[in-house]
This record gives structure tokens, C-alpha cells and sequence, in this order.
């Protein structure tokens, strides 16, 4: 349980940054063929199927969880770091209980909402049974929840990698055989094998770690309730953010439909899985350690502006060569039906730019177990996202749906700056200002060059514009972080092997 030192250099995150980045750049390489079938299969309609159902169950299985996949990981790391071995043993067999009786009682709710879920998303036929069946998929996802967190909290990184990767592969050999065989009558039989499959490798890992022991007895249930209440405000804020989804995906198939639904959550998760190359070290590595910064002042801001800053320089590039190659990417990922969501997540990009800057001080009510402000701040958001999609997708199609999601991150950006700086007097530094500053302009010019109509100065344009970027942020990164001498340790290390 030794723990690691100068968590907060820059040579720390960008470690970490990699080693989750390049798992998330292989799910995305198997992503990309699991999508490309499907969509070929199904089209923008069943795409659009498959959207509503996987935002049924995402909301149903956050309102239920008690927010143990939050909550618990901040048990059990407490209980690892401090060398208690018999404490993190109970922690474990405390979570494992609780998480059977989210897994119950999401299964339930799923089962009787079924009728009105059929009312609120569909205006023709009857898929009340449908719904019913997405509830042992809630239940699945429940016990894997817990596992999960278990593995995060004793800091079992090389598991969690391994266990994203595997079950991207499952999804993919799982997924295409039975869509191929049968269809749109296929998504949900799909999508609980997938699920059955991911809790089967995840309790594989956890119960190797621990044995699984599980009670529900008063005493010991009654120890969770403190960690139960600290995950409330989680699961409301998940309630809110999965309700959005939900109510966004049914309103653009009331308004216009399922097709438009389809490229919407085409264009939306393409650009929100892009930036997970950055964004998926923060809850693994980011998290435990602001939540390890017990004062605030100083040593806090410097934690959060460090992360900003690396998201920015890592971000800024991969951004702009995203927006340039949507033209090819969109065909290679989806089919040559989905080129109407190209407008949109060009747009797209720029709230992925504003996210980098938010989402590490996001972090800061989680990490201080401060749940009322994280509701709060989750809330105020989720309101913004309703009301912007809905005016700007009348006045601008789908193109507007990305223009307001850049206008709701712009003003989340600046509520959060000023909430937390009377909350937890944090300051953006002036060097993430600085960064900002630097890439935001090029990142306008990439996407004025997408307005080119000639096709090789659109090409030449933003592929110069790109390189610039990227030349920007090694220059810094090696500066900040030695990153040539980093490499060629690890090269010549690999050599002498």
C-alpha cells in the first residue's frame, strides 16, 4: 500500500493521462467496428431505438444506485490507505450487500415505470414490454457498480484497464452476430448479454481481490446508511442528468424523429468518447488524489489548475484534428446516412474544449464530500441543457442542438468559477488562462476552415492549423514535464530487455 509520490507533477498526470488514454484509444478502434456494424444494420432509426432504450435504463439505473459507485469508493479507499485490512474486508462485504439491494430494488422500479416510460418517449405503438425487459439489465449493472467501485478504492488500475478493454471486445462479438441475425428485435436480448457479460469479468477481478461475503443483517446494513446519505445528491444530480438525456432524446423524436434522434446521440457520443482519451484518467487518478488535499488555499488550486492545464494541452490538438476529419470520420464510423451530424459536432468540439477547463473543478464538491453543492451546480446545469436545446433545435435544426451545448458549457463555466471561488476559494490560475488563450484561437480557425468550400485549402488550412497546435502543446509539455527525456528513458528501458 505504498503510496506513490508527487502525485501532483506534471510527469504523474500525464502517466496516468497515458496509461487510461491509450486503454480508451483501443475502445475506441473496437468501438469504431462495433459502431460501423450496427449502424449499418440498423440505419438512423434503429440508432435512434437503441438511444432511447440506453437512456432509459442509464436514468433508471442512477436513480437507484444510492450513489455507491460515488460514495463507496471513498470508503474503501480510506479504509486501504490507512492499512486496515480488516476494515477494508467489512467495507467490501458493506458494499456488496447494498449493492443487492440497488440491484433490486432498480429491477423494480424499471418494471413499473415500464407503462409510463412507453408514454413519455413513444407516440405510436405500444413498448411497454420492451421497457420491462431493460430491468434485469439495471439489476446487472447494480452488481457491477459495486465491484467496480471496489476495485477503484484499493487502486487496482491494470484490472480496471484490462476489464474496459475486454468489455469493449464482449460488446463487439456480443452486439453484431445477434443485430445481423435479427435486427432491431435484437437491441435489448443485445444489450443484457453484454451486461451479464461485463459483471461476469468484473466480479471475476473483485472476488480474486476479496471472497465474496454478503449479509443483511440490521447491524450491518445500518453502517451504510451514512455512506447511503452522502450518495443521495448523487443520485438525484444522476437523476437530473440522466432525465435530460432522456427528455433531449424524446423531445428531438417528438419534434422531428427517430432518425434525428439517431445522429444526435451519433454526433454527441462520437465527440464525448474523443475526449475520454483525456478525461477517463481523472476519475481514477485525479479523484483520489484531490480528495487526498485535506486544507484549502494553495496546494488545492495548484491540483485543479495542473490537471486544466494538462487537459487543455492534450485536448487542443486531438480536438482540432477531430473537427478537420469529421468528413471522413463520420462515413468510416457510422455510414454515409449520418453526414447531416457533421455541422453538429464541429460545433460540438468547442464544448469539449470549455469541459476540459470545467470538469477537474467539477471535481471539487465530490472530492470534499460536499453533495449539496455538486446537486446544485448539476441542477442549474441540467436546467440550462433543457431549455437551450429545445430553442436553438427550432431555430437551427441539429446544428443548433451543438450550438447549445456550447452556450449551456459557456455558462456552466462561468457559474462554477464563481460558485467555487466563494465555496472553496479556488482561483483558475493565469497559466491555464494562458493555455486557453493560446488554443482557442486555433481552434476557431479549424473550424473556419471547415466552412471552405474548396476542398484543398479546406484540407491544407486546417491540417496546418493542427500541427501548429500540437507543436504548441509538446513544446509546453516537454518544458513542464521533460517529455523527450521521459520517452527516451522508457525507449532505451525497452531496448535493454
Amino acid at each position: 500500500m505504498k503510496k506513490e509520490e508527487r502525485q501532483d507533477s506534471y510527469s504523474h498526470i500525464l502517466k496516468y493521462t497515458g496509461l487510461f488514454g491509450g486503454v480508451q484509444g483501443l475502445n475506441i478502434l473496437v468501438g469504431i467496428v462495433r459502431t460501423k456494424f450496427v449502424a449499418l444494420l440498423l440505419g438512423p432509426e434503429g440508432m435512434g431505438l437503441l438511444a432511447l432504450f440506453n437512456s432509459t435504463i442509464k436514468l433508471v439505473s442512477e436513480s437507484t444506485n444510492l450513489g455507491l459507485p460515488v460514495s463507496a469508493v471513498r470508503e474503501i479507499s480510506d479504509a486501504y490507505e490507512n492499512g486496515d485490512q480488516e476494515r477494508l474486508n467489512h467495507t467490501v462485504k458493506l458494499i456488496r450487500s447494498w449493492s443487492v439491494i440497488t440491484a433490486l430494488l432498480g429491477m423494480l422500479l424499471c418494471l413499473l415505470l415500464s407503462p409510463w416510460l412507453d408514454r413519455w418517449s413513444f407516440d405510436w405503438g405500444n413498448h411497454t414490454l420492451h421497457y420491462a425487459m431493460l430491468s434485469p439489465i439495471i439489476a446487472l449493472m447494480a452488481v457491477t457498480g459495486g465491484e467496480l467501485a471496489v476495485l477503484k478504492g484499493v487502486r487496482q488500475l491494470h484490472h480496471l484497464a484490462a476489464l474496459s478493454v475486454y468489455n469493449m471486445l464482449a460488446s463487439l462479438v456480443i452486439t453484431v452476430p445477434l443485430i445481423y441475425l435479427w435486427g432491431e428485435r435484437a437491441i435489448i436480448p443485445s444489450l443484457f448479454f453484454v451486461a451479464l457479460v461485463q459483471m461476469l469479468l468484473t466480479i471475476y477481478c473483485s472476488y480474486r481481490q476479496f471472497p465474496l461475503h454478503i449479509s443483511f443483517a440490521r447491524p450491518l446494513l445500518g453502517e451504510g446508511v451514512s455512506m447511503v446519505k452522502l450518495g443521495v445528491a448523487f443520485v438525484v444530480a444522476g437523476i437530473f442528468g440522466s432525465g435530460v438525456d432522456f427528455i433531449v432524446r424524446s423531445y428531438l423524436n417528438n419534434a422531428g424523429s427517430l432518425d434525428i434522434v439517431g445522429m444526435f446521440n451519433a454526433g454527441y457520443m462520437m465527440t464525448m468518447t474523443y475526449g475520454g482519451l483525456v478525461f477517463s484518467a481523472m476519475e481514477t487518478d485525479y479523484f483520489p488524489r484531490l480528495s487526498a488535499v485535506n486544507e484549502l488555499g494553495a496546494r488545492l488550486n495548484e491540483t485543479v489548475n495542473k490537471q486544466i492545464e494538462v487537459s487543455i494541452l492534450l485536448l487542443s490538438p486531438m480536438l482540432m484534428a477531430f473537427m478537420v476529419g469529421l468528413p471522413i470520420l463520420v462515413p468510416l464510423l457510422y455510414s454515409k446516412a449520418f453526414m447531416g451530424v457533421v455541422g453538429m459536432a464541429q460545433v460540438l468540439v468547442f464544448a469539449m474544449f470549455i469541459r476540459a477547463i470545467t470538469l477537474p473543478i467539477e471535481y471539487l464538491p465530490l472530492a470534499r464530500g460536499d453533495s449539496g453543492s455538486f446537486l446544485l451546480m448539476e441542477t442549474l446545469y441540467d436546467i440550462m441543457v433543457v431549455g437551450l436545446v429545445i430553442a436553438c433545435f427550432r431555430l437551427w435544426g441539429l446544428t443548433g442542438t451543438g450550438v447549445a451545448l456550447v452556450v449551456a458549457g459557456v455558462m456552466n463555466l462561468c457559474m462554477v468559477l464563481i460558485y467555487m471561488r466563494y465555496k472553496y476559494n479556488y482561483v483558475l490560475s493565469g497559466t491555464v488562462v494562458k493555455y486557453a488563450l493560446m488554443h482557442l484561437p486555433l481552434l476557431a480557425g479549424a473550424y473556419l476552415a471547415t466552412c471552405l468550400e474548396v476542398n484543398w485549402m479546406y484540407w491544407v488550412a486546417g491540417m496546418l492549423l493542427v500541427v501548429l497546435s500540437l507543436c504548441i502543446s509538446l513544446q509546453v509539455l516537454h518544458t513542464k514535464a521533460r517529455l523527450w527525456d521521459s520517452l527516451k528513458k522508457k525507449w532505451r528501458e525497452r531496448w535493454q530487455r
